[in-house]
């Protein structure tokens, strides 16, 4: 009989997550304020430059969990090949990934953040200047995105949409908001979800 012992991935699933919530807050407090620094060198709009930010994040996660789809299929059809247990395919294949997270290609993820935030209409950046300046911030989203993916269940972000009803549970008022305003006029950081609960508070700006 073959044991249906959990695969290393899961049993580290408890340590990596809290990890990954953590760094999730650490580029939130360090790699955001820091793009936010150099974002203003270039554009004057305080708005402006959050709106980019929070657009880079929510991008930076779409890409890193497309690219993971893309990494598990190529893995599950390599292992597929000669997998005979005792571990489930499944368990087997999310133990490589976690091993290998190193041969995700994270520029290519970069990249294509960069083509999205390019032809993305909400945002506007001086023609002289190129969102390849706030490549950190995004590279670091997408590794975290990335490793988010791996986790049972994987961590996503919450959907935002201008004009939405503020919620308490969802965000954070920044502290230039109108704390009377019900709608959201912008967000700043994408709440951090799991199974469609928030795990983590995001950032919005209320206003009349």
């Amino acid at each position: 009989l073959r044991s249906c012992s959990p695969g290393r991935a899961r049993r580290t699933n408890a340590s990596r997550r809290a990890c990954l919530v953590a760094r999730f807050g650490d580029i939130y407090a360090q790699e955001r304020l820091d793009a936010e620094t150099l974002l203003r060198t270039y554009i004057s709009d305080m708005e402006m430059v959050q709106r980019i930010i929070y657009i880079a994040a929510v991008e930076s996660f779409h890409a890193a969990k497309m690219a993971y789809r893309q990494f598990k299929i190529r893995v599950r059809e390599t292992l597929s090949l000669g997998h005979s247990g005792p571990e489930s395919l499944e368990d087997t294949v999310l133990d490589y990934i976690v091993r290998h997270e190193d041969l995700y290609d994270v520029q290519g993820s970069v990249n294509e953040v960069i083509r999205s935030m390019n032809i993305n209409p909400k945002i506007s950046f001086p023609p002289e200047i190129d969102f390849i300046v706030i490549s950190t911030l995004i590279r670091e989203l997408c590794r975290v995105a990335f490793s988010m993916q791996t986790l049972v269940p994987p961590l996503d972000i919450a959907f935002g949409t201008d004009g939405e009803l503020f919620s308490e549970t969802k965000y954070h008022r920044s502290f230039d908001s109108d704390f009377t305003a019900a709608l959201v006029a912008y967000h700043v950081w994408p709440a951090l979800m799991e199974n469609d609960v928030v795990i983590v508070k995001g950032e919005a700006v209320t206003k009349r």
